[in-house]
């Protein structure tokens, strides 16, 4: 089989060193000999075109970046936010800085066909102006602007971000390249765009603590106007941009007037009672026990040993297996993790044959074109 002799070795050691990985592991990772890593590193020799774009595959990358002369211009190849998310976790894992740059692609795959579908209507990103030292008055006006009701759930609260310009993605559960892994301590991160920002979240076993995560990260567009990436530790934070979000989210999910539903007299003694006792309020606002909890600390109606202890009785609990059930529904699976809008405007593109069915299949996570059709469909209520 013929071998690609034209390969530049500094862009391999450049992504290696910038994901944190080496010439071993990469090599491992894609199913190529080391032998032969060496020698492409040691410029003497080629890979087959296969092997070439599973290596280009585990940096996210194309199979052309590797045949382009010259040095990496960093600058170039990182957007200003996957290097400010990069910066404040250094951390990050290989895979993580692959789907951040993953999402960024997304987003510009959506704006293109946006701008295609000229007679189409989309949602203009035109934030309020919010108070940031007054989580109260912030909350209430960023409620009003996404109009939202009493009774809500994650998708409704997507709905609603979606319906103000802004994209909503969610991580899958099982094991792909659009999943935040179960052990990663990373729950979500938002991307700043003035034109349109994108919030991811963490898929989580119950869908109400996901709620948290989502207006957690609308609160750093909205207060602050920029990118962040947060872990369980932010969104416990009392300090800087963390602790405003943290405190514009409990105030947008949970109003001080919400409180006033809940039966201090009913409150049980030991903390695993806690969530039956919430049980209504929290399927009514779409929330977790925990988000309702916060609220009444800060209230003072419950005291900081009483959140701390439903915390660790929470913690020892097992977890539900995200990894299983039916893929029956995968042609719906891409509006799990792209949300609505995303979605319909692909599936727009391909009505107005902008785009083939082929590249829509890309867009949509692989989808295969019989799932496709049948995602087209459902969207068509048939």
């Amino acid at each position: 089989m013929e071998r690609i002799q034209s390969i530049n070795p500094e862009r391999i050691l450049w992504c290696c060193t910038d994901h944190g990985t080496t010439p071993e592991e990469l090599a491992l990772a894609a199913g190529i000999s080391p032998a032969t890593m060496a020698h492409v590193l040691a410029g003497e020799g080629g890979l087959t075109f296969a092997q070439l774009s599973k290596m280009a595959a585990v940096f996210g990358r194309g199979a052309l970046f590797f045949l382009e002369q010259g040095p990496v211009d960093a600058v170039q190849v990182h957007t200003p936010a996957f290097r400010t998310l990069a910066n404040q976790k250094p951390e990050l894992s290989a895979k993580l800085k692959v789907l951040i740059e993953r999402v960024e692609k997304q987003r510009a795959i959506y704006m293109s066909l946006r701008e295609d579908l000229e007679g189409e209507a989309f949602p203009a990103f035109n934030p309020p102006r919010l108070p940031r030292q007054d989580p109260v008055e912030a909350a209430r006006i960023a409620r009003r602007w996404l109009g939202l009701a009493d009774g809500n759930t994650f998708d409704s609260y997507r709905a609603a971000i979606e319906a103000r310009g802004i994209l909503v993605f969610r991580s899958n559960g099982y094991n792909g390249k659009w999943q935040i892994a179960k052990e990663s301590p990373i729950l979500g991160f938002s991307i700043y765009e003035p034109a349109c920002p994108v919030i991811v979240v963490k898929k989580l076993p119950w869908e109400s603590q996901q709620s948290f995560t989502l207006m957690h990260e609308l609160g750093h567009l909205l207060l602050h106007r920029s990118s962040s990436i947060d872990d369980e530790a932010d969104m416990q934070s009392h300090r800087g941009h963390e602790r405003e979000a943290n405190a514009f989210a409990g105030q947008l999910l949970v109003p001080h007037g919400f409180l006033q539903n809940i039966s201090d007299p009913e409150r049980p003694n030991d903390p695993a009672g806690f969530d039956e006792w919430l049980k209504p309020q929290a399927r009514q606002w779409g929330v977790s026990t925990e988000v309702i909890l916060r609220r009444l600390l800060d209230a003072g109606r419950i005291t900081q040993l009483q959140y701390a202890s439903y915390r660790h009785w929470r913690a020892e609990q097992p977890l539900p297996n995200l990894d299983g059930g039916s893929r029956a529904y995968r042609h719906r699976e891409p509006t799990h993790i792209f949300g609505d809008k995303f979605v319909r405007t692909v599936l727009d593109a391909v009505n107005n044959r902008q785009i083939t069915l082929a590249k829509a299949s890309g867009y949509l996570d692989g989808l295969k074109i019989k799932d496709l059709h049948q995602l087209e469909r459902f969207y068509a209520g048939v």
